[in-house]
């Protein structure tokens, strides 16, 4: 297991040491700008917090993918060049620290990076693909961006999509925007159990296989969750459990 730093100075935050801790509390990374969850950097006497994975990340590193065998990504504190970059796994704005390859143009935030190939709700797989095989079961579409699957490759969620939908609960429920609002939103993030029973419809004929895939619990969503959060962990799956589990 990799060691953990409790305390750490970092280049960007050059007047305070930051503390490691824990968070039930959404907040934004000052690094990547993007939403987290769970374990973090933060200074004690400023408004400053860094995702785990960004504060740590090595500033003249290179870092490899398998999705992307013949890159080599580069560290940035900012976006490199004056155009407009998006992240190709999540297919959001790059606004502060990228892993970017100059030769293919390719972009990752820290957290996208470090997604797990493969998550597991203590039942079942959940596997990372660079494309759909399959609509993505929030957006019906088919668009660019990495999804998780499950074993069945039935179920797809674009990873952008669960931003998208944790974004705006965390905004409704952080500024005090209408409950009702708050309740709607919710909703939108169906467990697995309910979606693919009704994504394969009355499909108990098509075998048991396809009929014990669609009984995976609304947890798996959760670990999904977890990981684009920067803390893939069963602590932090139950934490935002309930933003999706209604």
């Amino acid at each position: 297991m990799m060691k953990i730093d409790k305390e750490i100075s970092h280049p960007i935050h050059p007047l305070h040491k930051l503390k490691l801790e824990y968070t039930e509390i959404p907040f934004n990374c000052d690094g990547c700008k993007e939403a987290g969850i769970g374990l973090k950097y933060k200074c004690p006497q400023c408004e400053f917090d860094l995702h785990k994975a960004c504060a740590v990340a090595p500033p003249t590193s290179i870092i490899h993918h398998p999705f992307y065998e013949k890159c080599d990504f580069q560290f940035h504190y900012n976006p490199p060049g004056a155009a407009r970059r998006i992240c190709d796994a999540c297919r959001k704005n790059v606004l502060g620290f990228v892993h970017h390859c100059k030769r293919c143009g390719f972009d990752l935030h820290p957290c996208c990076a470090n997604l797990p190939q493969v998550l597991n709700d203590g039942e079942y797989n959940l596997y990372l693909c660079l494309k759909l095989s399959s609509s993505c079961h929030r957006c019906g579409g088919k668009g660019h961006g990495w999804s998780y699957r499950s074993h069945c490759k039935t179920y797809h969620l674009h990873v952008s999509c669960v931003k998208e939908l944790l974004v705006e609960n965390w905004q409704a429920m952080y500024l005090n925007v209408d409950k009702n609002k708050v309740r709607e939103m919710q909703t939108r993030i169906p467990s697995l159990k309910g979606t693919l029973k009704n994504y394969h419809g009355h499909g108990a004929g098509r075998g048991g296989k396809v009929s014990k895939c669609c009984q995976i619990a609304g947890g798996a969503v959760r670990v999904i969750v977890s990981a684009i959060l920067g803390d893939p962990t069963a602590i932090i799956a139950a934490v935002v459990g309930g933003f999706i589990s209604k």
